[in-house]
């Protein structure tokens, strides 16, 4: 993936998932009032560049794991049968 397709693809994620956590999060927190629904854009706003700003952080450390952890395991030959 190029630098500009992932870089896109942060900032649309970050956005779905800021949003998602903050308004069931409020949802939870406050129960479904038209005061959780006037917060969720406030906490929003906050969530966003704080979920952005880890993901530049989060992202490479995940593909790094996820490389090791996919890795081709080196096979140990098996020992022949003395039968």
């Amino acid at each position: 993936m190029d630098k500009k397709s992932a870089l896109i693809s942060q900032v649309i994620m970050t956005f779905i998932m800021a949003a998602t956590m903050s308004g069931t999060m409020g949802l939870i927190f406050a129960g479904p009032s038209m005061e959780w629904l006037a917060a969720w854009p406030r906490q929003l706003i906050i969530a966003w560049p704080i979920a952005f700003a880890l993901t530049m952080i989060a992202w490479p450390v995940s593909m790094k794991l996820t490389g090791a952890i996919l890795r081709p395991r080196e096979r140990t030959p098996r020992p022949a049968n003395a039968d």
